[in-house]
């Protein structure tokens, strides 16, 4: 076995499957694009569906990467076991349609043991299948594998449901029996089993079937290969480490946390050790999502980054790290990462900036929650209770970020444990209430057998020209090629087309398919891209078509005119954002209409109205300066080389089409632009708004919209000079500002005068003190305006000390508000005022609560005050 860094085995894995013919896909972004079943990119596979599913077929059905990954399912597991991580990166080679079983299975055995690859020893290496997979079995004999190293595995069959689903197997090292935890008679005791002796390094799936949505498995139409190696456990059976934490992907991290900490050592004490490997892993998840353009927040991926830099924080403590530490292996993950991620040091500074913010935002939640867990434990104690309530646990965990495990520790220093099935049950409610939000859409959808083996040639023509002559070479309808229709909705394939297919934010051409005498046969209602490429025109068909006829088709050219104008708009957008905020932003969604734009970007924090403002002058300083936009296609890395910016998370092939627009932008880009910036005329944003975390969008106008815009604008100014009376529009600000002026006097009056009654009030109210049992008391219903007046009220009878407990009601229309207070005295003699509302607050239809000393309540009922005060005091009587 040959001793291979983490970055070897990543390449060496590569270049194997590249010589088999396999492309290299680059790993995408961890954000899914287009695909809602998906909060991370979560395995190799996830970024390929478009393949497997049919809905693209790929130039090179052989596909190999390296994807980074993210899974989540199991968080509270990273750092006490030897494989669980949030990240990790999934080693794969995929087949779409093209090799099977008979090629897998033996490049798997060369690759795992030549000479010239990773040279593992044949006699560690154990397989499972599935028992019904009985060609797969016969191959690994073949291929050189003993009948004792393969075992028949019942769980060996991928399936997600609904979809592409087969059987699999499984390739495990034997890490030798010092690494066995299980007895040799244990029927764990074997590969596949659940035992720490036999490691799984390599799952290949054969995904030859489609499972129904009735349950039956049917065959697909393409058999294909999906395989999964986790690079972090090829590397630690490289390497000769225990875990995953010793190998060189995580040693740094670790190391450099060392330094960190109050003179702690990994591998000296279990406990601190788990709170390294957590850190380690943590730090290297959020800084991969972040640099992929995902931010904290409470919702969503957002709420995960959140808990892992929280969790990463709470351990920093465990560990004796004060203050903010975590942004600080930003570089140390980057450095680790650098030859197959070196955007991670390009977007250090970012990555940092954003981690350090949560942290010291958290640095006061972490503190609101240790002294919810002291404030429980004391409560407990205070009453003889032992168990902190499952609930409470929960909270800590969800709201704080507590570890329970950390709850535990804590609270077992006082003698008080933790209801862990009431907490299990909370946990539950939660993983239910996320099952539920993500809903039953299906992460892979079933191929549609019609369209994929069509392999017609189709040109797009319609860069230069919008209307052209064309032959039908394909016409489908109800999912069947047919050869004459005659009405309905129906598809189109031509030879040549000039109908842009959608793509990239930018919405699909609309127009019309003529006979040769003119005679409109179909209207263009969308275009889209079939598996192989062709422009899908989708129409509705008004006279007869027939496969292998000639028309004429027209595109609607005010529509893409308009369309085009506005394509442009977003490209000077998006490079004026990146001026004005910084090339940390980036773009993360388009919608390219005929009457408007919307531009979806990343960004930590708010946009202010200045740097709106100064967005849209750089744009419309662009369109006034005629600026000519030209394309070309070049080789990618030349592409990359002049500078031209991709499109965030898209993946692209060895050629592209790159946009300029003058001095002042490039892009990779397949969309339709006007031949200067002048035709857009002017730019306008009409609104700017935050749609997830870390994404914000802005909405525009060009042209004639933007004209109409800010005449409509215009109106509804002068309307309002009209109303205020002002004879230029100009004059408006002053206006307002001295209405503004009037009224705030107005309300100063109002409040004094308000002052003043309340304070008359008050000599009437408490010159009338009443006993209640042991209790003097304050009960009376006071005519004013409300909650406010009230609370004023309580402040003077606390500092006149009135009486012990105060009770004071009054009522507007239907609605009534309701105050107690109760003097330290009456505290520390058992009346609480939070308790006394809640008694009284029935009576007037309401509910309420507070602190000891002040309480409030709201009701709908105010024929129950009397009722209410006359409860006070036989509530305090009987105590």
């Amino acid at each position: 076995m040959k001793e291979l860094s983490s970055s070897q085995v990543r390449q060496m894995f590569l270049d194997f499957f590249k010589e088999k013919g396999h492309d290299v896909e680059p790993s995408a972004s961890l954000i899914p694009v287009d695909d809602p079943t998906l909060l991370w990119i979560n395995s190799g596979v996830a970024t390929l569906k478009k393949y497997f599913d049919g809905s693209v077929v790929p130039k090179n059905p052989r596909i190999t990467n390296a994807q980074k990954s993210i899974r989540t399912n199991d968080i509270e597991n990273v750092g006490k076991t030897a494989r669980h991580l949030t990240f990790f990166e999934m080693l794969g080679n995929f087949s779409v349609g093209d090799y099977f079983k008979k090629e897998v299975i033996p490049w798997a055995w060369e690759l795992l043991t030549s000479p010239k690859w990773f040279a593992l020893d044949p006699e560690k290496l154990y397989v499972t299948v599935y028992p019904k997979d009985q060609d797969a079995k016969a191959l690994w004999e073949k291929t050189g594998v003993p009948a004792s190293h393969i075992f028949e595995v019942e769980d060996n069959f991928w399936d997600i449901g609904e979809g592409p689903s087969g059987p699999d197997t499984e390739i495990f090292f034997d890490r030798g029996q010092q690494y066995n935890n299980v007895a040799d008679d244990d029927p764990e005791n074997h590969p596949g089993g659940e035992n720490e002796r036999y490691l799984e390094i390599w799952n290949i799936v054969f995904s030859q079937y489609n499972h129904l949505p009735d349950g039956r498995y049917v065959d697909q139409p393409h058999k294909n290969i999906d395989t999964g190696m986790g690079l972090e456990r090829v590397v630690s059976v490289m390497q000769h480490t225990a875990t995953n934490f010793e190998t060189d992907l995580f040693m740094p991290l670790i190391k450099y946390t060392e330094t960190l900490s109050d003179h702690r050592t990994y591998g000296a004490d279990k406990h601190d050790d788990v709170a390294f490997k957590i850190i380690a892993d943590h730090a290297r998840t959020v800084t991969f999502a972040i640099g992929d353009g995902a931010l904290p927040s409470n919702e969503g991926r957002g709420y995960v980054l959140r808990r892992l830099i929280r969790r990463a924080a709470v351990n920093g403590r465990r560990l004796g790290i004060q203050g903010e530490f975590l942004y600080q292996l930003v570089p140390v993950v980057g450095n680790i990462m650098q030859s197959y991620y070196p955007e991670i040091l390009r977007n250090q500074e970012f990555i940092q900036k954003v981690i350090r913010s949560e942290e010291k935002r958290f640095a006061e939640t972490l503190d609101a929650g240790l002294s919810l867990l002291n404030k429980s434990i004391a409560d407990l104690q205070a009453t003889g209770e032992t168990v902190i309530p499952g609930a409470t646990a929960f909270k800590l965990f969800d709201t704080f970020g507590f570890p329970v495990e950390l709850t535990k520790e804590i609270a077992g220093d006082q003698g008080i444990d933790v209801d862990m099935k009431g907490y299990e049950a909370n946990m539950t409610a939660q993983r239910e209430r996320a099952r539920a939000a993500r809903g039953d859409q299906q992460s892979m959808g079933s191929q549609d057998k019609t369209l994929m083996a069509i392999k017609s040639e189709s040109q797009f023509t319609g860069w230069t020209d919008l209307e052209d002559q064309a032959t039908l070479t394909d016409l489908i309808q109800d999912d069947a090629e047919k050869t004459r229709v005659e009405a309905g909705t129906a598809q189109l394939i031509f030879d040549q087309t000039p109908f842009y297919a959608e793509m990239g934010g930018q919405v699909a051409d609309t127009g019309v398919v003529e006979d040769e005498d003119g005679a409109v046969v179909a209207k263009v209602t969308d275009v889209q891209h079939a598996p192989n490429g062709q422009n899908l025109h989708t129409v509705e068909v008004e006279n007869t078509l027939e496969k292998g006829a000639t028309y004429f088709l027209k595109v609607d050219t005010e529509r893409r005119r308009k369309v085009s104008m506005n394509h442009t708009a977003t490209h000077l957008l998006d490079q004026a954002l990146r001026q004005v905020l910084g090339e940390h932003t980036h773009q993360a969604g388009s919608l390219v209409e005929p009457t408007y734009l919307r531009f979806d970007f990343t960004n930590f924090g708010q946009v202010t109205s200045e740097q709106l403002r100064q967005v849209e002058a750089i744009v419309n300083e662009q369109i006034w300066r005629q600026l000519p936009i030209t394309w070309e296609e070049m080789p990618i890395e030349e592409a990359k080389k002049q500078g031209a910016i991709a499109m965030f998370g898209d993946k692209y092939g060895k050629t592209v089409r790159v946009v300029t627009i003058g001095d002042f932008n490039r892009e990779f880009d397949g969309g339709t632009h006007p031949v200067n910036t002048a035709a857009l005329g002017l730019f306008k944003i009409t609104g700017e708004s935050g749609i997830g975390a870390g994404v914000r969008r802005i909405e525009a106008v060009t042209s004639k919209e933007a004209y109409e815009y800010l005449t409509q604008q215009e109106d509804l100014l002068a309307e309002t000079a009209a109303n205020l009376k002002s004879d230029q529009v100009k004059n408006v600000p002053h206006k307002v500002e001295q209405l503004q002026a009037d009224l705030k006097a107005s309300q100063k009056t109002v409040e004094g005068l308000q002052a003043k009654l309340a304070s008359q009030a008050a000599g009437d109210v408490f010159g009338n003190v009443q006993e209640a049992g042991d209790f003097t008391l304050v009960a009376a219903k006071v005519n004013v305006a409300g909650m406010n007046e009230l609370r004023q009220l309580g402040d003077q009878w606390r500092d006149k000390a009135v009486s012990d407990v105060l009770v004071l009601a009054t009522a507007s229309d239907d609605k009534v508000s309701l105050l107690v207070g109760a003097s330290k005295d009456a505290i520390q003699r058992g009346v609480k005022a939070g308790d006394l509302i809640k008694a009284i607050a029935p009576a007037i239809g309401g509910g309420g609560g507070g602190r000891p000393d002040m309480a409030q309540a709201g009701g709908k009922n105010p024929a129950g005050i009397q009722d209410a005060l006359k409860l006070a005091a036989e509530t305090l009587a009987a105590k």
